[in-house]
Order: C-alpha cells, then sequence, then structure tokens
C-alpha cells in the first residue's frame, strides 16, 4: 500500500480520482463532439439557426435538470450509486443520438445524455472533495477540469479524423455519415466510466451522513489510516444535523431566499458561462468559419484550442494549493476582459465578401486566433477549474449536495442560454457585439469575486461555513 508519511493512502485516493474524472471526460467530450457536427444536423433535419441552437442547446436543458436532481439523489442514496446511473444513462443517449433518423427523438436522446452530463458534472468534484486531503484537495479536484479539457480535445481530435476519412462530416465512414459516428464514440469512455465505478467506495460523508459511522470508518481507514479514522468520523458527525437528514431547505435563508455561502456559489457557477467559453468549445467549428475559414482549418483550430486549454489547467493544478482559488479567479477575469475586448476589436472590423460570408483581414485575423486562445489560457487557469474545486467545497457538510444542486442548475441554465442564443445573436446583431457583451461579464466578475468569494485553501470540509 502507498501511503506519505502521514498515512495517506496516495494510490487509493489517486485511483477513486482517476475513476471520478472520467465523469468530467464524458462532460468534455460531449461538449466538443457536438463542434463538428453542425452541418450535419442542420441538413439531416432541416434546421433553422434558432432550432440548431436549440438540439445543440437541448443537451444543456437536461444538464441543468441532472445537475440539480443529481445534489439531491446524492445526498439521497449516495454519490457513487448517482454516478452509475449516469454513465448508464449515457451510453444509452449517446447510441441513440447517433442512429436516429427522427428529430425529436435525437432531441430526447441528447437531453438525456444531458441528465447524465450534468449530474457528473457536481457528482465528480463533489466526490473528489470528499475523500481528498485537504492540503492537496484543490490539486486533485483540478483534475476534473484536466478531465474536462482532455475530452474536448479529443472529440475535435475524433472529429477532425473523421471528417478527414469521409471527406468531410457530411461524408460516409462503412455507410454511416460521418457526423453520426461523432455521436456515437461518445460511448466508448461511457462504458469505461461505468465499470470503473463499480470497483471504487462510497463517499465516507455520505455514509455519515446516513449514520452509517462503521462503514465509513472502514472506507476512511483504507483512505487515512485507523486513528485518523476514528478523528475523522467525529469530526464529520458534528457537521451534520441531529434533528434531520441533509435536505433542500438547508440552503435557504430567509429574506434573501438562499444562505449567503449559496448566493456566492450561484455566481460563481453563471459567470463562468456569462463570459462566453462555450461558445469556443461548442460553436468553434462555426466561428472559425464565420471568418471565412476551411471546416478543414476551424476543426485543426478546435485541436489548437484544446491543447492550449490543457496546458493552462496543468499550470492551475500545480499553482492552486499555494496561492489559492481567490487569486486565480481575479487574474483570469482580468485576462478574458483583455482578450475578449480584443476579440470584440477584431469582429467589429469584419467584412463581407462576394458570397455573403463573413470574413476578417490578416490583422483582425490574427489578433482574432491569438486573443481566442490566450481567452481560452485565462478561462483554463482560473474560471474552468476554481468553479468545478469550489462548488465541491466551499458548502458546509449539511448543505452540500443541496447546495451543488442549486448551483449546477443555476450552471447548466447559465450555459443553454448562452448557446442557445449565440446562433441569432451573432447573425442579427454581429459577432462584435456578442464578443463586448461577454466582455462586460468578464470585467463584472472580477468585483463580483472580490466581494463575495471567501478563500477556501487548505481548509477542512467540516471547517466550511455558511
Amino acid at each position: 500500500m502507498e501511503t506519505t508519511r502521514q498515512g495517506v493512502n496516495m494510490a487509493l485516493i489517486s485511483a477513486i480520482v482517476a475513476v471520478a474524472t472520467i465523469g468530467g471526460l464524458l462532460f468534455g467530450y460531449d461538449s466538443g463532439a457536438v463542434n463538428g457536427t453542425q452541418g450535419g444536423l442542420t441538413a439531416e433535419f432541416g434546421l433553422s439557426d434558432a432550432e440548431l441552437g436549440f438540439t445543440v442547446g437541448v443537451l444543456l436543458i437536461g444538464c441543468a435538470v441532472g445537475a440539480f436532481f443529481a445534489g439531491r439523489l446524492a445526498d439521497a442514496i449516495g454519490r457513487r450509486t448517482v454516478m452509475i446511473m449516469a454513465a448508464a444513462l449515457f451510453v444509452v443517449g449517446a447510441l441513440i443520438q447517433g442512429v436516429t433518423e427522427t428529430h425529436a427523438v435525437f432531441v430526447l436522446a441528447r437531453f438525456a445524455g444531458g441528465l447524465a452530463v450534468g449530474a457528473a458534472s457536481v457528482l465528480s468534484p463533489l466526490y473528489i472533495s470528499e475523500v481528498a486531503p485537504a492540503n492537496i484537495r484543490g490539486r486533485l479536484t483540478t483534475v476534473q477540469q484536466v478531465m474536462i479539457i482532455s475530452g474536448l480535445t479529443g472529440a475535435f481530435v475524433v472529429n477532425y479524423f473523421l471528417a478527414q476519412a469521409a471527406g468531410s462530416s457530411l461524408g460516409e465512414i462503412g455507410g454511416t455519415l460521418a457526423w453520426r459516428w461523432m455521436y456515437l464514440a461518445q460511448a466508448a469512455p461511457a462504458v469505461i466510466f461505468l465499470i470503473s465505478l463499480l470497483f471504487i467506495p462510497e463517499s465516507p460523508r455520505y455514509l455519515v451522513s446516513k449514520k452509517r459511522d462503521e462503514e465509513a470508518h472502514k472506507v476512511l481507514t483504507r483512505l487515512f489510516g485507523s486513528e485518523e479514522a476514528t478523528r475523522k468520523v467525529a469530526d464529520i458527525r458534528r457537521t451534520f444535523s441531529d434533528d434531520h437528514r441533509p435536505r433542500l431547505r438547508d440552503v435557504t435563508a430567509p429574506g434573501t431566499v438562499f444562505r449567503p455561502i449559496v448566493w456566492a456559489g450561484i455566481m460563481l457557477a453563471t459567470f463562468q458561462q456569462f463570459v462566453g467559453i462555450n461558445i469556443i468549445f461548442y460553436y468553434g467549428e462555426t466561428l472559425w468559419k464565420l471568418a471565412g475559414i476551411s471546416e478543414e482549418v476551424a476543426l485543426e483550430r478546435n485541436i489548437l484550442s484544446g491543447v492550449v486549454s490543457i496546458a493552462a489547467v496543468i499550470a492551475a493544478l500545480l499553482v492552486i494549493d499555494k496561492i489559492g482559488r481567490k487569486p486565480l479567479l481575479i487574474i483570469g477575469s482580468t485576462g478574458m476582459t483583455v482578450t475578449l475586448a480584443a476579440l470584440t476589436w477584431a469582429f467589429s472590423g469584419a467584412a463581407t465578401d462576394a458570397a455573403g460570408n463573413l470574413a476578417l483581414g490578416p490583422t483582425a485575423g490574427w489578433t482574432a486566433l491569438v486573443a481566442a486562445n490566450l481567452y481560452v489560457v485565462f478561462f483554463n487557469f482560473s474560471w474552468g477549474p476554481v468553479m468545478w474545486v469550489m462548488l465541491g467545497e466551499m458548502f458546509p457538510n449539511q448543505m452540500r449536495g443541496s447546495a451543488l444542486a442549486v448551483a449546477g442548475l443555476a450552471q447548466w441554465g447559465a450555459n443553454y442560454l448562452v448557446v442557445q442564443s449565440f446562433p441569432s445573436m451573432a447573425s442579427g446583431l454581429g459577432l462584435a457585439t456578442v464578443y463586448a457583451l461577454y466582455t462586460v461579464a468578464a470585467l463584472i466578475s472580477i468585483f463580483l469575486v472580490k466581494k463575495l468569494i471567501t478563500e477556501t485553501k487548505g481548509k477542512e470540509l467540516e471547517d466550511m461555513v455558511g
């Protein structure tokens, strides 16, 4: 058994983190898989801009619902059990999306996949935070974002080679359209996730909440040793109410609907989306084609964005437990404000060619490319991983599942609003105006972080207050 000097079983903790973060990989892979299929969806189902936005975005409605109910279900039947249910649902949803020829069935399957993605997105960081040592909790939870971006990049790479093999996303491979293979490929990591979950233990903090202290002690003994397990069970027990089990009402406060800590979580969840990051991820191909770039080059730039993102998250992983969560958020907000402003400038001078396609001049084109990738760097060095880290650790034990349900609903709801509105806003208002709105959101987030966020670096989960 591999341990540190303090008796921490890092081999087991690393295995748990590796399994739990496959949920993040699914989250990222599904987000990236749709990037490159818009042409196929439009051709197959005859979609307008608004209908395409809904077809892409219905996943996010499912994510919002899945995140909300997963948080509540995790308090009722366990973190691991709900993740197993989500993995199975994801497999089914991916396969149906890849084969159905009926738009309504495709939408329902995408919604079902969203339920699974939403559940995994909130439960993976929650689960990791509940088994990780406090001094490296941020680093381990940040692995979730590494896996999200790895999933995104993996989807970009798979989409690129499928499109290359078929000639385009509308070509065929083995009698099946390439864009359909892009959806079918999602089932592979989901099956791995499903099987792997069968080999990890339940969260000890969930077990204590259910008064299953002996089982919790066994899990904690495997993680930290017997003596530390006894202390931790006692510490965890004192953070749960004696008169009722965790419930949704625990997050409420008279006069302001939610407790201040829950409002802070909602702010983190929504502004992570209001800065427009998923426009790069979901509509990257469309975005670059609007700028007059071919499908092949657009898919190559998606891959570049993914690789840059992974490097930025790894940098965050190395420093998050040293300099803290709040400074990273402020650095990220500042950098995103500047780079989004540069994108706004680049698209403000866009011209239209004879065919009606948007085109950028050489200077504006390079400015857009550099600014977009720097924007992705700042996001993935800060808000990308830090939001998930903080949502997994900032709430007291008694309300963690319920608070995550509320914050997860807010996060995916904001995600849906941004993604659903982009096609219509881009065609109606122009890309420059859209990026100006994201710039304003990034600027506002600086002041909200300073006012609402309390540093959680190095604190035990039992010391979190709401």
